[in-house]
């Protein structure tokens, strides 16, 4: 009877985004009606609470992975290939002006 309990009021409550005050209030209200005792709310209140908290971490490390795969096939640019780049013009820059200096003092 607690299993089927605690199975209905994880659906009922959205496991993933259970509130610590929306599952004592569900348990309460399970004690209330003497369909559970005091102790039997507690450690569902702790079980939904731990259990919501891991579907939670499994949730955010579902979607940073998605991010990830999409960000990857996006071919984008990452810090370190902008700053090669940027390092690459800055020496072609310089070159260039080296370049436009020595034309300078051969024609002069």
């Amino acid at each position: 009877m607690f299993e089927l309990i605690k199975k209905s009021l994880l659906a009922s409550l959205g496991a993933a985004v259970v509130t610590k005050d929306k599952v004592e209030k569900a348990t309460r209200k399970l004690v209330d009606e003497g369909k559970i005792s005091r102790d039997e709310a507690e450690k569902l209140s702790q079980d939904l609470i731990e259990s919501g908290q891991k579907q939670w971490e499994e949730i955010q490390e579902r979607v940073s992975d998605t991010v990830k795969k999409v960000v990857e096939n996006l071919d984008l640019a990452t810090k370190k290939d902008f700053q090669e780049l940027k390092d690459k013009v800055e020496d072609l820059k310089k070159r260039l002006t080296m370049m436009e200096e020595a034309d300078k003092s051969e024609q002069g």
